[in-house]
């Protein structure tokens, strides 16, 4: 979510940390290693390949199990090959009571990363692994965990509620507020993340760090998720994670297993947006039209131009400065209008509700205040250097993507591509009451994709889906790559249709059709 508001603002060692959680912490990062031949101290260099006769991989002793973690006390667990990097991780009971919980921060020098863990209700010893991001750029995958497909979720003022038909019913799920900035990930002296290719490397860096360490998710299916401007995170991230496979291996590292990766209502080509803009607000493709005819004509008017200059200034040769001149025109023309009626950009159905905080959901400012709760943040491990309120999403991370033009780029399919090139499955699945990252946009540029299934693919009709023999939604699917829509869901699929989402996240980690 958040994307509404970007429119309208155009291991190795181990130490256990004393102090309870929710303690600012000093973190030891694995830098150097003992020469047991000489008794020397030898710098780490992550460049210069390993034996098990030599440097730090002899010497590296992973954790081993989440087990030994303790809830009034970090550990801080680190990998040889990310120097820069350790997580300080602990054990809670937040949320879910059938499950182990575990919540801890990402170390990047003076940058934090927060996460959640939560194993899985059915198997955790054997059950896949799903890594959630909300979008934004700049929201908490709070929204993500309390008012969508976690464990628990907040939805009034009386707290948090088991919620039945969570993701971790049969995986193990990683929820994490990146970049820094966004929910209770913070830095010490104001540094900032501003372009999904920078944070790709902490969450490459994260995910090896923690499979390492855990020896039971060594070799485990890994699955990336996101949601919105996900569209344009996971991709990047899925992408960095394969390409540090082989750096893994030839150190003797056991490589990740990823195996798909799933966007829901994505931003991963914004090109293909604008056009579907006007056909969600001025014909029948999901509602009957909610635009006036002249405010439609003005609109189709204005969709060759877009185009055209998108084309040209965005996609075929890639110019920052007149690509967002006419992102900014396009904007004007095909978003505004929709944006100016009140009703809601991340369901047609419906007006905007709240205020400017809640992203039209009042229901969200219970997760709010839930996350303001003292005993709340102590649980789970907040650092005590947070005192401000819990944002949703933070319009300075926001600005600052928008800043450096991350939110204009024309790649991020290209990477898909790649992903499927490369045997990694690809869901992309729409509510298709979402105005915002509708439908028809992402039909559009997965019909369009450049790989070696793209025939296929474009040459198979829409089919049913169905949960308990209901119609769900509507997808077509070659090789490892599927498009479903989700049948009178909003922007947030899991918090419309938690049932509908929950079976088809079922299914595509079994490897059955939906």
């Amino acid at each position: 979510m958040a994307l509404f508001s970007v429119l309208v603002g155009l291991l190795g060692l181990v130490f256990f940390l004393p102090g309870v959680a929710g303690s600012t912490s000093v973190q030891q990062p694995f830098q150097s290693w003992k020469n047991a031949n000489t008794n020397k101290t030898e710098v780490l260099n992550p460049n210069v390949p390993w034996s098990e006769d030599n440097g730090p991989n002899s010497l590296f002793t992973p954790l081993g199990s989440l087990s030994v973690l303790k809830e009034h006390e970090y550990t801080t667990i680190a990998h040889p090959l990310f120097p820069k990097y350790s997580a300080r991780i602990k054990k809670s009971d937040f949320c879910d009571p059938t499950v182990n919980v575990y919540t801890g921060y990402l170390d990047v020098g003076a940058k934090h990363l927060f996460f959640y863990f939560f194993e899985s209700r059915n198997d955790p010893a054997k059950d896949d692994v799903i890594f959630w991001t909300n979008g934004g750029p700049g929201c908490s995958s709070s929204l993500g965990l309390l008012f969508e497909l976690g464990p628990c979720r907040v939805l009034d003022d009386s707290g948090a509620k088991l919620h039945p038909d969570s993701w971790n019913t049969n995986a193990s799920i990683f929820f994490v507020d990146q970049p820094i900035g966004v929910g209770f990930s913070y830095a010490d002296y104001g540094e900032t993340v501003d372009t999904s290719e920078e944070a790709a490397k902490d969450i490459a860096a994260f995910v090896s760090i923690f499979f390492e360490n855990f020896n039971q998710f060594k070799g485990r299916a890994f699955h990336m998720a996101g949601e919105s401007y996900g569209g344009r995170y996971i991709p990047l991230f899925a992408s960095a994670i394969y390409d540090q496979n082989p750096q893994l291996v030839q150190n003797g590292f056991t490589p990740i297993n990823l195996t798909s990766v799933m966007i829901g209502n994505g931003l991963t080509d914004r090109y293909t947006m604008f056009s579907a803009y006007y056909e969600m607000a001025c014909t029948s493709a999901s509602l009957p039209p909610v635009l006036d005819i002249k405010t439609c004509v003005t609109m189709k008017q204005a969709i060759s131009r877009c185009e055209k200059w998108t084309r040209e200034s965005c996609i075929e040769q890639y110019d920052p400065i007149n690509c967002n001149g006419a992102v900014g025109f396009c904007s004007s023309a095909v978003e505004t209008p929709y944006l100016s009626t009140g009703l809601n950009p991340y369901d047609i159905s419906i007006f905007c509700r709240g205020d400017l905080d809640d992203e039209c959901y009042p229901e969200t400012r219970y997760m709010r205040q839930f996350l303001d709760d003292a005993n709340v943040r102590t649980k789970i491990g907040v650092d005590s250097s947070i005192t401000t309120n819990f944002t949703s999403c933070s319009s300075q991370v926001k600005i600052g993507f928008f800043d450096s033009y991350d939110t204009n780029r024309p790649e991020t399919p290209i990477y898909v591509s790649g992903l499927l090139e490369r045997g990694v499955r690809v869901l992309i699945y729409v509510g298709d009451l979402d105005w915002l990252c509708n439908w028809i946009g992402n039909e559009k540029w997965t019909l369009a994709l450049e790989w070696n299934g793209k025939a296929e693919f474009a040459n198979t009709p829409l089919r049913e889906w169905k949960v308990n023999g209901k119609r769900a939604g509507r997808t077509r699917s070659a090789g490892k790559f599927t498009f479903a829509t989700v049948e009178g869901a909003g922007h947030a699929v899991p918090y419309y249709k938690p049932k509908e989402s929950l079976q088809m996240v079922q299914r595509w980690l079994a490897g059955e059709d939906l």
